[in-house]
């Protein structure tokens, strides 16, 4: 939809949301909410999108992505056993490139990259090594392709490229603001949802020397609002 905001009619502006207006999602998650919006009308994901928190919003996008290749792969799998050549459709998701500045987020980098490569149905590690390396820029692909000039056999396995990008790219000076994050975290007033999300990422930022299960239960319960959900838990 053209022209100016100011020009358009209620049912049109009430019905349409740019890509401006979503600055929180990745170009991965914005062109799964276009495939939705084909699916169940650009209303109604016009609707969602002005209702629902950036946190599920993140939710709503990465479920129908994942649901899509659920199909894909379902399709694959009948059209296999009745006896003709499958045909493999993948997604060409684009990922955003991660140069290694201080203060952004490699966790966002990581989740469109596993994304992206369930998608594209990319399946052996040095595979998924090069996908990866290639969606770096900056310091990161200054940092990948040296260690690779230096060992040719380093990154033996896209869990262990992972693992070297976050010791890293996230120095333990970044694990412990995790951690004390983490212990002096209160749910205030965001939704439990919310508060949920914020948590296990702060603990997914801690790696070298982990929370146990008791600490992390602990304090989680510890933050939550008091309130009928609190109550329900205790």
């Amino acid at each position: 939809m053209d022209g100016n905001p100011s020009m358009r009619g209620p049912s049109e502006s009430a019905t349409h949301i740019a890509r401006a207006d979503c600055p929180h999602l990745s170009d991965p998650e914005w062109e799964a909410l276009q495939r939705l919006a084909t699916v169940i009308g650009e209303a109604a994901v016009a609707v969602m999108l002005r209702t629902l928190s950036p946190t599920e919003q993140h939710g709503v996008a990465l479920g129908f992505i994942v649901k899509k290749q659920r199909d894909a792969a379902a399709a694959t799998t009948t059209t296999a056993s009745s006896g003709t050549t499958p045909r493999v459709q993948s997604l060409k998701l684009h990922v955003s490139n991660y140069v290694g500045n201080e203060g952004e987020p490699l966790l966002r980098l990581l989740v469109e990259v596993d994304t992206a490569i369930a998608a594209r149905r990319i399946f052996d590690d040095p595979s998924k090594v090069a996908f990866a390396m290639s969606c770096l820029g900056g310091r990161a692909r200054i940092w990948a392709y040296g260690r690779r000039l230096t060992d040719a056999t380093c990154f033996g396995t896209y869990a262990e490229f992972k693992e070297e990008l976050r010791q890293a790219f996230e120095p333990p000076k970044n694990e412990f603001r995790s951690r004390a994050e983490f212990l002096d975290l209160q749910q205030g007033k965001h939704d439990v949802h919310a508060y949920a999300q914020r948590a296990r990422y702060l603990v997914s930022n801690i790696v070298t020397n982990p929370m146990d299960e008791a600490t992390k239960v602990v304090t989680f319960m510890k933050g939550l609002r008091d309130g009928p959900v609190k109550t329900y838990l205790f």
